[in-house]
């Protein structure tokens, strides 16, 4: 099988090249287009709400993400609890950057949050995963959680402007 072949048949590889960053490849309008993650990282800065309070891309793949959120005293409501928004902010986050990074476009139409357990660890980590991609509509299934347990599941149905 030849590299343009497998390069369809599979759409996404990635590489290791010399300073251990991982270049994302895929094909994109017919052609091959390579992201590092810096230039995801870069392209998301912009979503100053969910970055500024603390939301970091870790990975991406095709159609999928993993974004990190530290949390901070400001992340707490006056129960002692991590407050239920900043569950949705991170799982938010992290569809964007699933649906997003490779073909900017899609938004959400509706989101439901399931609440499981209440973070203990010191990190929440959430993994965006496309259930279904279709072309005008998608389908994600992000799950949260921390270092000891899965705490909240997400489905978002989005929409794709393009």
């Amino acid at each position: 099988m030849r590299f343009n072949e497998i390069l369809y048949k599979y759409k996404y590889e990635y590489d290791k090249i010399s300073n251990n960053e991982v270049r994302l490849s895929g094909r994109k309008n017919g052609g091959i287009f390579m992201k590092t993650i810096e230039e995801v990282r870069e392209m998301f800065e912009k979503d100053r709400f969910a970055t500024e309070n603390g939301a970091r891309i870790i990975s991406v793949e095709h159609l999928g993400a993993v974004c990190t959120l530290t949390l901070e005293p400001r992340h707490y409501n006056a129960m002692g609890a991590v407050m239920g928004g900043v569950y949705f902010t991170l799982a938010d986050f992290a569809f964007a950057v699933a649906s997003n990074w490779e073909t900017p476009g899609a938004v959400s139409l509706s989101t439901n949050i399931t609440f499981l357990s209440s973070a203990k660890g010191r990190t929440l980590t959430a993994k965006a995963s496309c259930e279904k991609d279709g072309r005008s509509t998608c389908c994600y299934r992000v799950e949260v959680s921390d270092e000891f347990n899965l705490l909240s599941v997400v489905t978002v149905t989005g929409y794709k402007l393009h």
